[in-house]
C-alpha cells in the first residue's frame, strides 16, 4: 500500500466527533469558558469519560433534563444516570469535579476567614450547603488567632438533637476552642431566621457563656443569600 493510500486509510479511521471535541477543547485552553454555553460545557466535562463518541446530544439532554449547569453539577448519580448516554465514567468525572471545586474553594477562602467578616463565612458556607435540598447544620471551630481549623457538618433540622448544645459544644471542649460559628442552610431559599432559630441561638449563647466558648455568629444559609445574627446585632459577642 503506498504512504497515501495509508494516509488516506488513517484519516477514515478518525472518528466524526474528534474533529469537534478537539475544537472544543482548543477552544477552552485559549479562552476558558468565557462565550461557553452550558450545555458545552457539560459536553467538554463528558468527553473526559466518554472517549470517540459525540457528547453534543448527550449535554443537552442533560442541560434540559436539569435545566442549568448547576442542576447538572448538584444531581446525585441515579439521576444522573437517567440521561441516555452517561454513564458511571461520566458520573464518577462530575462527582470528582464537584469534588474538588468545593476543595479548591475550601483551600482558597478558609485561610482567609476572619470572624469579623461574616459576608466571606457565608460565601464559604454557600459552597458547602447553600444548595442542598435538605437541612445540614455546620459549626466552625476557630483557634486564638480568629483562623478555622476544623468543622463539622450534619444533616438534620436546628430542632433536632443533633443541635443540643451538649452536642453543639463537645468536640469544642475536648479541642479546646475558644471560639465558634454554627450555621444552617434554608432549603427554601428564604434566609430570614424562625422564631425556633432564635431561641435555638439564644440557648447556644448562654451555655456558651457558661463553658467559656463564645458563639461568635450564627449564619442561615441559602444559595444566593444569607442572614447573620452578628451583622443584625442579635448577637454582640465581641471577638
Amino acid at each position: 500500500m503506498s504512504n497515501k493510500n495509508i494516509l488516506n486509510s488513517s484519516i477514515k479511521k478518525i472518528h466524526p466527533s474528534e474533529g469537534h471535541r478537539k475544537r472544543l477543547r482548543e477552544k477552552f485552553l485559549e479562552f476558558g469558558l468565557s462565550g461557553f454555553l452550558d450545555y458545552e460545557i457539560v459536553e467538554l466535562l463528558l468527553t473526559l469519560g466518554t472517549p470517540r463518541k459525540d457528547c453534543k446530544a448527550i449535554a443537552k439532554e442533560a442541560i434540559k433534563n436539569f435545566k442549568t449547569l448547576k442542576g447538572v453539577l448538584d444531581a446525585d448519580v441515579s439521576e444522573l444516570t437517567t440521561i441516555n448516554g452517561i454513564g458511571m465514567s461520566n458520573v464518577l468525572g462530575i462527582i470528582l469535579f464537584r469534588a474538588i471545586s468545593e476543595q479548591y474553594s475550601k483551600e482558597k477562602i478558609s485561610p482567609k476567614i476572619l470572624l469579623n467578616s461574616s459576608k466571606l463565612v457565608a460565601e464559604y458556607l454557600q459552597t458547602k450547603i447553600g444548595n442542598k435540598k435538605e437541612e445540614h447544620f455546620m459549626i466552625l471551630y476557630f483557634d486564638t488567632r480568629n483562623k478555622l481549623i476544623n468543622e463539622e457538618i450534619s444533616i438534620g433540622t436546628l430542632n433536632a438533637s443533633l443541635v443540643h448544645p451538649r452536642e453543639v459544644f463537645k468536640k469544642a471542649i475536648k479541642d479546646n476552642i475558644a471560639q465558634i460559628i454554627v450555621a444552617h442552610n434554608h432549603p427554601s431559599g428564604d434566609p430570614n431566621p424562625s422564631e425556633e432559630d432564635i431561641s435555638t441561638t439564644n440557648r447556644l449563647i448562654e451555655v456558651g457563656k457558661l463553658v467559656g466558648i463564645s458563639i461568635i455568629d450564627h449564619l442561615v444559609i441559602t444559595l444566593n443569600d444569607y442572614f447573620s445574627f452578628k451583622e443584625k446585632g442579635i448577637i454582640t459577642t465581641k471577638i
